[in-house]
């Protein structure tokens, strides 16, 4: 098989995967391990009985609590990781504790904290100090030194801003003020990113990690090599697809790269990809999956959460572009495979993609009932609590299935079960969790049972683990956030944005690009998206974009950073795995990627393209013949674009084929007065000259 072979050639393949993630391993097997082993169940079965209101916190105490379990992970792992000596494991361990004495301390110190807010007593200011020392290494020890810098720089700016010249500097806040403000309240390390984090995100992550477990990745990858594996190029074009399937469930692009380019990437080179081009396109795939929904990276949640909209209309702004992108980049893996002759794999030598979804159908469940709930008005908070719960019943329910008679008496337990788990619309969310308890119950006596509870508490501990860098820098963030809240830093910048609006709403929206970009370097994209969104996100708005587009703008870049040299993390990831330059595949991706460069701009100018109200083209033709229009249109220029970087239409493209192709993709794009008529001329004018070149090159000697 096709898919054995890669992933024989993947094993083989020297990856350092510890070079782009401390914890890609998994816990160490000492003592010390299966102590964080158990810490990390711990803290899921924690925010599960947070969510499900199990246990009744203030709202406060849990994003403290939240900290705390992240600090008392981080510091052991990263350390265990990195195989460090006795004093540097010490270290982490006293860091550890640090971060639990202060999670413990705004617990037991909560309601007097309340009565003194803002007249903090000396205890409050030291403990606040080791609050937000103990954020700072954490994030310096799991993510680099990029993000504590830039967080460092707006401390800095709240304690010392008062002495730059104007307009940059502020009124002037002491000391006990600013660390009152950043490590107490909802404004600094516990603020808005840190209650999604602990609401959202955790749960989702967990959801993904279940998922996984039960088997989604091998179905994404079955359904993917059948449908498109025998095409021309069938290989790249399934990294596409099971990447964007990826992006449903999981958060990170890349953790992307590394589970489904291990096999990816080398099935691409073994097909005759280059190393470069194959790593860009499992590299833009993988982060593209955080702007498809349902998920999108957690982002979603934190967007809705910060405009104060519903998460389905997150959801909807996203659909048409997300869409567009993963056709974008099917296009030009389609067009790569034609310069070289690529042929597809063997139809034999794939599985069949019905016979995978008649196998694991039922696994599609939970992902099903999540959209659904999500677009029916419930909480993200209730969607992924009831989401995570019915996979743990689908895979606590097939292990007792098998031990049944097949035939009616396990008809009769599935009918029973989604009968069961169909009553929490009814009842609430304890009839789920009286029917998983029952299930662990069975499980725990049944032959065979024991293994899947096994994987059940694996999955809650991998689960923690991989929430660790994103909780971790959503702690970290909360600080520039308070320094936008304590200082009105986000004026200046907004202001400038604004002056250079007025002359020219394309170059404001150049330098946002820009600054996403900047910023975006060596930076996860929720923080990323927080910080730009904080800075350029009323700036935009204030220019007249619509709310939602703006922060899509924003959020847009914040990935795209992920890909754009010097940094590209997704490419780097990708790079020991592609055995290729971390650069190269960087220039490939950035290729590939081309219409998440376009796609914003294009939403800016015509919001219908986000399915959002407003913009000249839906008040001049209607706003149903504003989104056909515009959708054409992006599809018009993303494939001329394919064309021009490729050089390929259905035979070679010569450079001024190429040159008039980027002309008439850039003018479509451009959206200017009669931009759209000479953009549509010029494309017509390259249809016809590469029609008769094609006929050319087709006629016999």
């Amino acid at each position: 098989m096709a898919r054995d072979q890669a992933a024989h050639q993947a094993a083989e393949a020297d990856i350092d995967l510890g070079l782009h993630d401390p914890l890609a391993e998994s816990f160490p097997q000492t003592p010390e391990g299966r102590l964080l082993f158990w810490i990390a169940l711990v803290f899921s079965v924690f925010q599960i009985a947070t969510a499900a209101h199990i246990i009744d916190l203030a709202s406060q105490v849990v994003r403290a609590i939240h900290v705390g379990f992240l600090l008392l992970l981080t510091f052991p792992l990263v350390a265990a990781a990195r195989n460090a000596g006795p004093a540097v494991k010490t270290l982490a361990w006293l860091l550890a504790g640090c971060g639990v004495a202060v999670a413990f301390y705004q617990w037991y110190e909560y309601t007097e904290l309340l009565l003194r807010a803002g007249d903090p007593l000396q205890r409050d200011i030291v403990m606040g100090v080791i609050a937000l020392t103990t954020v700072f290494v954490a994030a310096r020890v799991i993510m680099g030194p990029a993000l504590p810098i830039i967080s460092g720089a707006f401390l800095a700016y709240c304690l010392f801003g008062e002495y730059l010249p104007s307009p940059l500097n502020h009124r002037g806040y002491d000391f006990a003020q600013v660390i009152d403000h950043m490590a107490y309240g909802t404004e600094g390390i516990y603020g808005i990113p840190i209650f999604v984090s602990s609401s959202f995100i955790f749960l989702f992550i967990l959801f993904g990690a279940f998922l996984e477990k039960a088997g989604m990745i091998q179905l994404f990858t079955d359904v993917s090599l059948g449908l498109v594996g025998h095409k021309r190029g069938g290989a790249a074009k399934v990294s596409v697809i099971s990447s964007g399937l990826m992006g449903t469930i999981s958060g990170s692009g890349v953790a992307n790269v590394v589970t489904t380019g291990q096999f990816t990437i080398p099935l691409m080179k073994s097909f005759g990809y280059r190393a470069a081009f194959a790593g860009g396109v499992e590299a833009t795939s993988s982060m593209g999956g955080q702007i498809m929904p349902p998920v999108m990276g957690a982002v979603a949640f934190i967007m809705a959460e910060t405009l104060g909209v519903e998460y389905y209309e997150v959801v909807q702004a996203a659909i048409i572009p997300a869409f567009l992108y993963f056709a974008s980049a099917f296009w030009m893996v389609h067009l790569e495979a034609g310069k070289h002759n690529l042929v597809g794999l063997a139809k034999d030598q794939l599985p069949s993609p019905m016979k995978a979804l008649r196998e694991n159908w039922y696994l599609l469940l939970p992902l099903l009932m999540l959209i659904y709930l999500l677009f029916s008005g419930y909480t993200p908070l209730f969607a992924g609590t009831v989401g995570l719960a019915l996979t743990v019943l689908l895979i606590l329910g097939g292990s007792v299935a098998l031990g049944l008679p097949a035939g009616v008496i396990r008809t009769i337990f599935w009918i029973g079960l989604g009968l069961v788990a169909a009553a929490f619309l009814q009842f609430g969310i304890h009839v789920i969790l009286a029917a998983v308890l029952a299930l662990v119950a069975w499980n725990a006596v049944s032959k065979g049972g024991r293994e899947t509870l096994a994987i059940c508490r694996d999955s809650l501990a991998e689960g923690a683990k991989t929430a660790l860098p994103v909780g971790v820098a959503c702690a970290i963030v909360g600080i520039i956030i308070g320094t936008m809240t304590l200082t009105g830093a986000a004026n200046t910048f907004g202001q400038y944005i604004v002056s250079v609006g007025d002359k020219s709403l394309f170059l404001s929206l150049l330098l946002t690009m820009i600054t996403c970009i900047v910023l975006g370097m060596g930076i996860p994209t929720i923080p990323n998206y927080i910080i730009t969104s904080s800075i350029a996100g009323p700036a935009l708005l204030e220019l007249g974009v619509p709310l939602i587009v703006s922060h899509m703008f924003v959020f847009y870049f914040g990935i795209l950073a992920d890909l754009t040299p010097p940094v590209a993390l997704a490419c780097f990831a990708a790079a020991p795995i592609a055995k290729e330059n971390g650069l190269k595949i960087s220039m490939e991706a950035v290729k590939v990627a081309a219409a998440g460069f376009v796609i914003p701009f294009m939403a800016v100018y015509t919001p219908a393209l986000m399915l959002q109200d407003g913009g000249p083209l839906a008040a001049e033709i209607g706003y149903v013949p504003a989104v056909i229009y515009i959708v054409a249109k992006t599809v018009l220029a993303i494939g001329l674009w394919g064309a021009a970087v490729i050089g390929f239409l259905g035979g070679p493209l010569g450079w001024p084929l190429r040159v008039l192709a980027a002309l008439a993709a850039f003018t479509l794009v451009a959206a200017l007065p009669l931009t759209d008529e000479i953009g549509f001329a010029l494309a017509a004018a390259f249809a016809v000259l590469a029609y008769l070149q094609m006929r050319r090159q087709v006629e016999p000697a």
